[in-house]
């Protein structure tokens, strides 16, 4: 039961880096995984952006890929950009949309996927992150300060 206790109902990471000038699409969307949480720094398992980049790809020409095309594509998009093939497996693939899905900027539509409505990723990110996903953590991280000011509050020590 604890266990279960201390599993996020929801969480999200941002990082802040550096100003984008002059930088490859794989690089970029690389920029974007760290800056979501989605990558670790110095992580060399990035499948995940990848998986991103295809769909990022596939939104130009609003298209609705099938995991079947998204896992060839990130094998193709892999081998282009000389990346080893570490965690290509279908099951992490679908892991990868699946933490995209969390932070709202992938949606399933029947057995396919897309970027989020095909929204740019702007739109997205100040519809679906800021005013979704953060003011809900935010607000129950309220709710836990509240409580431990009550908790810790000085008419309550003994």
């Amino acid at each position: 039961m604890k266990i279960l206790a201390e599993q996020p109902l929801a969480e999200i990471i941002l990082r802040k880096y550096e100003f984008p000038q002059k930088i490859k699409e794989r690089e970029l969307v690389k920029k974007l995984c760290l800056s979501f949480g989605l990558l670790q720094p110095g992580d060399s398992r990035d499948v995940v952006v990848d998986v991103f980049h295809v769909l990022l790809k596939s939104r130009k020409r609003r298209k609705l890929l099938p995991v079947s095309e998204i896992e060839r594509k990130v094998i193709q998009n892999r081998k282009l950009h000389k990346v080893t093939m570490l965690g290509v497996a279908s099951s992490n693939i679908r892991r990868q949309i699946k933490r995209l899905r969390n932070l709202l900027i992938v949606d399933k539509i029947k057995s396919s996927y897309r970027i989020s409505e095909f929204m740019p990723l702007q739109q997205i990110f100040s519809q679906k992150i800021e005013k979704v996903i953060l003011p809900n953590i935010t607000r129950r991280i309220d709710e836990y300060l509240q409580k431990a000011d009550d908790v810790f509050s000085q008419q309550n020590q003994k």
